[in-house]
């Protein structure tokens, strides 16, 4: 009888497949630094940018917004205020009338425009009864003392006469006796110094007056008085002794 044959051995169960780990994943590469073909745009140009914005901004900080306003001469342009206070004091040091052109010319304006204002400075002392006077004589514009002030004025003047005259009104008087009549520019001249202060003292003490103006320079001209020859015990001008060699020549005063 024939030996049966074992049966097959089972074959052991697979054993199980232990998953094998996942790799990373490579990076990407980041992408290339090379410059990209074609033209490349250049940057703006910073002058160009800059000078867009201040003109859009306005004019540059250092620019002054007063230049327009002055004259030729650099001074600032007047108001109307501020040019009826300059004429105020043009016409205080000036010793004889002034004529509008030469107080525009002085302060840089019109001389139709300065009569305005002169106009209306009269008008507003006037109007305030003010102890001076602004009028136009003798060609030209000039403070005076207001006519019922007179007597206070002279009160002032005539206590003041009882002092002696000094060297320099002397000299002065002794110009305007030789050369009569004659202007302050021609004293000033002859002595070779200012002599606005000395006249005014002599008109003050009645030794010398008005007596027209000069036709060449418009100028006041000034004479001696009878009260001059009276405290000099003279009774004419001939009477005065030759002073001749101590004045320059006459031709050369004339000149001045």
């Amino acid at each position: 009888m024939p030996t049966p044959e074992p049966p097959p051995t089972p074959e052991p169960p697979d054993e199980p497949t232990t998953p094998e780990p996942a790799e990373d994943p490579e990076p990407a590469e980041p992408p290339s630094a090379e410059p990209a073909t074609g033209p490349v745009a250049e940057p703006p140009d910073q002058s160009t940018t800059a000078s867009e914005g201040d003109s859009a901004t306005g004019p540059p900080a250092s620019a002054s917004s007063g230049d327009a306003d002055e004259g030729e001469d650099g001074l600032p342009a007047l108001s109307d205020a501020d040019l009826e206070s300059a004429l105020e004091a043009l016409l205080l040091v000036v010793d004889s009338p002034v004529e509008e052109e030469a107080l525009a010319t002085a302060l840089t304006t019109t001389p139709l425009r300065v009569a305005e204002h002169l106009r209306l400075l009269s008008n507003r002392y006037a109007d305030q009864d003010r102890g001076i006077d602004l009028r136009r004589a003798g060609g030209g514009w000039r403070f005076y003392t207001r006519d019922r002030y007179a007597p206070y004025v002279e009160k002032l003047l005539l206590d003041g006469q009882r002092a002696k005259l000094t060297r320099a009104a002397l000299e002065t008087l002794a110009v305007i006796a030789y050369r009569q009549p004659v202007t302050r520019a021609r004293v000033a001249a002859v002595r070779g110094v200012n002599c606005d202060g000395v006249i005014r003292t002599l008109l003050a003490r009645g030794l010398v007056e008005e007596t027209g103006t000069d036709v060449e320079t418009g100028g006041f001209l000034y004479r001696t008085t009878e009260l001059f020859l009276e405290r000099l015990g003279l009774s004419s001008l001939d009477d005065l002794p030759p002073i001749a060699p101590l004045l320059p020549e006459a031709d050369s005063i004339d000149e001045l």
